[in-house]
C-alpha cells in the first residue's frame, strides 16, 4: 500500500531525519544504508573487534564488544517498543490521512443495462480541502462539504461512482487521500470494503409439469417442469432446485443438465413412486431458487444479492400399481406446449395436420376441410398418431409436417405402441395416410429414425420435414454425449446437447430403391447451453437443399451456404 512505502528507524544522525534509519518497504523493508560522509554502514556502538598480534582477542575488546551487543539490544527493544512492526521485524509508516468510519450505502447490485452513476458518501474524520476518494485506485469526482467559514467539515466527503464500476459484481476498496504536508505523511486513510453484489436472483413460476402422474412401482421417470425464472446449474447460487413433497417429506430430486430459464428436467427415481392403496396419491412439487450469493471476495457484511424463492406447487398424482384411474391428469402442461405447435399445411390448403390433447397426451390429428375437394365431401378429422389398432399413441407425439399432396405425415412421438418393436424415447414417424390414394391403399407407420450402422441408438429424434412427394424425411437427432459410439448412450437421453442432422430416403413411390438414412453434418452441433426447443432442419421440395437454423454453435455440413450468422443452407443433391 502507499501508506507502507518508507519509514524510519532511529539509530543516529547519518539518516535524513536525525536519528533514524531509512527503511524502504520498495525492497523488501530493507534497512537503507547511512549516506553521511565517512559511514560504514554499521550502527556507531557496533564496533568491530579485530585480533591481536598473536592472534587472540584482547579482554578488554572482549568486555567492550559485549558492553556494545547489549546497549544495541536495549536500543532495538526501545525502537520496537515505540513503533509498529511489519511481519519482517521491520517497522513502517502508518496512513496519515483521514480516519474512514463507514461507507453509505457500503453495497450494492450490479447493474450492466440502464444503469446509473450514483453517490458514495464516505464517513469519518481528518477530511481536508482536497481530499480525494480512491476506487480501487482510480481517483473519483470528489466533494468535500464545506462549513460557513468555507473550512471543511472534516467528517464527511461525497464522490461521484459511475455506473460503470458497478457493472460486475465483486468488492471495492476505498480509501480518501489527503494532501502531503511534509514528509513522512502519505495522506492515507484506512481502506474500506464496498461490496457489488449480484442481481436479485428471481423468484421462479411454475407452471406445469409433465408427466403429471405414474402407476406405483415404475421405473425412474424423468420430470419435465415448464414454468419462468429457473436458473441453470452454473448459476453462482448452485441453479435452480426441484423439491418433492409427499407425506410430510420433502426430497430434493436430481436435476438434470440442459436447464434453461423455462424448462427445468428432474429425475424422479422409482422409491418415490409407491402407493400400497387402491385409490390416487398426490406429491406436491415445487421449484426453489436459492438466493443470490455474495460475491468471491467478500468478508464483512456478505449479504449478498438474495431474491429467489420457492414457486407454487403443482401436483404429481402416484396411482395404485393396478394402473391410474380414468381422469387422472398425465400432463397438466400438455395443454401449454401445444399451443406453440406450429400446423402443416398442404399445398392446396385442404388438409391440415396439427397437435391437440386427447386423453392428457399430445397427439397428432388430420383434418380434411374439404376446401376444393368434390361435391359430397364432409370434413372430418382423423387421429393419426395411432396403433395399428387404431389406439391413441401411449406417449406424447409432436410437430407434424406434410408432404404437398397431404398424404404423408411426419411427426415426433415418444409412444412405443405406434409400430412394433419400437425404440425408447423420441422417434419419427411417417403415416401414408392414403389420402386421395384411392380405397385399395391402406394407411401405415413407417419408422423413420433407423439406421442399421447404429447411428440413431440413444438418440431423440426431433422436429421432421417432409419433402414434396413425401419420399424424404429430413430430422434433427440429439444425444447427451458426443461419443463416437453411440450405441452406448441412454436411450431417454434428455433433448439437449450434441445434434446430427439426417435425412431419410423411404424408397416411397419408387422401384428399385433401398430405403437408407445419410447424415449430413460433419460433426455435431454443441446444443447443451441451447434453448429447450431447438429449431429443426426445412427440407425443400425435391430434398436438394436443407435450411438449418445453428443452435448457439454452427452445425457443419457436407457443403453449405452461409445464409447469416446462424443460418446455413446445405446442399443434399446427393440424397436424389
Amino acid at each position: 500500500m502507499r501508506g507502507l512505502t518508507q519509514g524510519w528507524i532511529k539509530a543516529g544522525r547519518c539518516s535524513p531525519v536525525p536519528g533514524f534509519l531509512a527503511v524502504n518497504a520498495r525492497h523488501d523493508f530493507r534497512i537503507s544504508p547511512p549516506t553521511c560522509a565517512g559511514a560504514s554502514g554499521l550502527l556507531p556502538f557496533a564496533q568491530q573487534v579485530g585480533p591481536g598480534e598473536s592472534g587472540a582477542v584482547r579482554k578488554d575488546e572482549g568486555v567492550s564488544m559485549k558492553r556494545s551487543w547489549t546497549a544495541l539490544a536495549v536500543a532495538l527493544m526501545a525502537i520496537f517498543a515505540v513503533a509498529g512492526c511489519n511481519d519482517y521485524g521491520n517497522t513502517f509508516q502508518n496512513n496519515t490521512g483521514a480516519a474512514l468510519s463507514f461507507l453509505s450505502p457500503a453495497q450494492i447490485s450490479a447493474c450492466s443495462a440502464n444503469c446509473a452513476d450514483f453517490t458514495l458518501t464516505v464517513n469519518g474524520n481528518g477530511f481536508l480541502l482536497k481530499t480525494v476518494v480512491e476506487w480501487n485506485g482510480k481517483i473519483l469526482a470528489t466533494t468535500v462539504p464545506v462549513g460557513s467559514t468555507g473550512a471543511p467539515l472534516g467528517n464527511v466527503v461525497t464522490a461521484t461512482v459511475p455506473a460503470a464500476l458497478i457493472a460486475k459484481s465483486g468488492v471495492a476498496t476505498i480509501i480518501t487521500l489527503n494532501p502531503a504536508t511534509g514528509a513522512g505523511n502519505n495522506g492515507l486513510s484506512n481502506p474500506l470494503a464496498f461490496i457489488i453484489n449480484p442481481p436479485p436472483n428471481p423468484l421462479p413460476g411454475l407452471t406445469g409439469i409433465s408427466p403429471a402422474s405414474a402407476p406405483a412401482g415404475s421405473t425412474s421417470l424423468t420430470l419435465m417442469l415448464n414454468g419462468s425464472g429457473f436458473l441453470p446449474s452454473t448459476d453462482p447460487s448452485g441453479g435452480s432446485q426441484v423439491n418433492w413433497s409427499f407425506a410430510g417429506t420433502q426430497k430434493k430430486l436430481a436435476v438434470l443438465a440442459g436447464a434453461t430459464s423455462s424448462v427445468l428436467q428432474a429425475s424422479v427415481t422409482s422409491d418415490l413412486l409407491v402407493n400400497a392403496g387402491t385409490t390416487n396419491l398426490t406429491a406436491n412439487v415445487t421449484v426453489f431458487n436459492p438466493p443470490s450469493p455474495a460475491p468471491a471476495g467478500c468478508i464483512t457484511a456478505c449479504t449478498g444479492g438474495g431474491g429467489g424463492g420457492s414457486s407454487a406447487p403443482a401436483t404429481f398424482f402416484i396411482c395404485p400399481a393396478s394402473g391410474c384411474p380414468p381422469g387422472t391428469p398425465a400432463s397438466t402442461s400438455a395443454v401449454a406446449l401445444v399451443a406453440e405447435e406450429t400446423p402443416a399445411l398442404s399445398l392446396d390448403g385442404r388438409y391440415v395436420a396439427y397437435t391437440a390433447v386427447q386423453n392428457d397426451h399430445a397427439q397428432i390429428f388430420l383434418r380434411d376441410t374439404c376446401e376444393g375437394a368434390p361435391a359430397g365431401c364432409q370434413p372430418h378429422t382423423t387421429l393419426l398418431s395411432a396403433a395399428a389398432d387404431a389406439s391413441p399413441a401411449n406417449e406424447d407425439s409432436r410437430t407434424p409436417s406434410m408432404s404437398a399432396d397431404g398424404r404423408y405425415v411426419a411427426f415426433s412421438s415418444a409412444a412405443t405402441n405406434l409400430v412394433e418393436n419400437a425404440p425408447a424415447g423420441k422417434q419419427i414417424y411417417l403415416l401414408d395416410t392414403c389420402a386421395g390414394a384411392g380405397e385399395s391403399c391402406k394407411p401405415a407407420t413407417h419408422l423413420i429414425s433407423t439406421d442399421p450402422n447404429g447411428a440413431l441408438v440413444g438418440t431423440d429424434s426431433i422436429l421432421p420435414s417432409v419433402s414434396s412427394s413425401g419420399r424424404f424425411v429430413a430430422f434433427l437427432a440429439v444425444t447427451a454425449t458426443h461419443s463416437s459410439n453411440q450405441a452406448s448412450a441412454q436411450a431417454k437421453a434428455p433433448n439437449s446437447g450434441f445434434r446430427q442432422v439426417f435425412i431419410r430416403d423411404t424408397c416411397l413411390g419408387v422401384t428399385n430403391c433401398t430405403p437408407k438414412t445419410t447424415r449430413i453434418s460433419l460433426q455435431p452441433g454443441d446444443g447443451t447451453s441451447s434453448a429447450p426447443r431447438p429449431s429443426g432442419p426445412a427440407l425443400s421440395g425435391k430434398a436438394q437443399h436443407v435450411a438449418m437454423a445453428g443452435a448457439n454453435t454452427a452445425t457443419l455440413f457436407t457443403r453449405s451456404v452461409a445464409v447469416d450468422d446462424r443460418v446455413f443452407l446445405a446442399i443434399a443433391n446427393q440424397q436424389r
